[in-house]
């Protein structure tokens, strides 16, 4: 996000670190890397740095309560994740003076508070042969913690978002779209491919028939580990970016590790689905191919800080931002 977002004073961010983690910023930097949501390092009284995270919950006021009841619940899941089930690679927020895993900035935008972790995530795209093993042996620990967050962390539902959308503009491809100077080309391309559009969407709803009957047996899933949420530490690979996780299929996550991934993305799949296999070994359960297609064609320990402003104490994570 090169970006800083609209209406957002960093001053806001200054006070709710404080008033939420006890932490007295002294500086400030914007920090234009990722995507999705923005991001600053802030270096507080003692000199230590923190990683801070802003979600856009949405540019309408309606939905904007329940993208932030899904966000905190995802992040809890992930706090829980690392401090109770001792996932040491799932790179946590930091919980509030009263644990909770995000603040509400104001009606638009949520806060959260990360350590700073010397590393540096890599890029979308499909994995490097050599780091997949090391990668589904992660996902298989994550999923075997799930009994720690199956009660907080939110569950799928399978539906496809903005659908209602498209379905309306399949419908309303007979006359000229005015909304913007790309309105028409798409128009245009959509009617082309109206036809295989809603094939996919048919052949969308019959795999999600036979997903559902799984079920009994979702597990916490991360919901996007590719290799750009994964970051390299000098203690080893963690998973960043929380914000998507849910109780839903294992291939949720699983197909990423596949040729499926490089497919999607245009180009040659490198390697085989052997890592299943690992992953089945590991953990005993059996791997879906309907859920691995369903998914396809869908497309640093960090510590609380005290509330106390004093520096006694702090853990006082190393001053590298995880996104370079």
């Amino acid at each position: 996000m090169r970006d800083k977002p609209a209406g957002l004073a960093e001053a806001k961010l200054m006070v709710a670190m404080t008033e939420g983690w006890g932490v007295e910023p002294h500086s400030v930097e914007y920090l234009p890397v990722g995507a999705g949501s923005y991001h600053w390092s802030v270096v507080d009284q003692c000199g230590t740095a923190w990683f801070v995270k802003v979600d856009d919950l949405g540019v309408e006021d309606a939905g904007r309560d329940d993208a932030f009841d899904r966000l905190g619940r995802s992040f809890g899941a992930a706090l829980a994740l690392h401090r109770d089930a001792g996932l040491d690679f799932v790179l946590a927020p930091i919980p509030t003076t009263t644990d909770a895993a995000i603040w509400r900035l104001n009606s638009r935008y949520a806060l959260s508070v990360f350590p700073m972790v010397s590393g540096a995530a890599g890029h979308f795209g499909a994995y490097r042969p050599e780091d997949r093993v090391t990668v589904i042996d992660l996902l298989a620990e994550l999923h075997e913690a799930t009994p720690i967050v199956a009660d907080t962390a939110p569950r799928a539902d399978l539906v496809l978002p903005a659908r209602d959308k498209l379905e309306e503009a399949l419908q309303d491809l007979d006359r000229e779209w005015t909304g913007g100077p790309h309105a028409e080309p798409a128009r245009k391309l959509l009617s082309v491919y109206a036809g295989q559009v809603q094939r996919l969407l048919a052949d969308f709803d019959w795999r999600v028939d036979q997903v559902r009957n799984t079920a009994a047996v979702w597990v916490v899933t991360h919901g996007e580990p590719h290799p750009g949420n994964v970051m390299r530490t000098p203690a080893g690979l963690r998973l960043i970016d929380w914000g998507t996780v849910q109780i839903a299929p294992p291939e949720r996550d699983l197909w990423m590790l596949t040729p499926a991934l490089a497919r999607v993305l245009g180009k040659n799949p490198v390697g085989d689905d052997d890592v299943l296999v690992r992953y089945i070994r590991a953990t005993g359960r059996t791997v879906s191919s309907a859920s691995l297609a369903l998914y396809a064609l869908g497309g640093g320990s960090p510590t609380s800080p005290s509330s106390s402003t004093s520096c006694a104490g702090r853990t006082a994570p190393v001053r590298t931002s995880p996104h370079r």
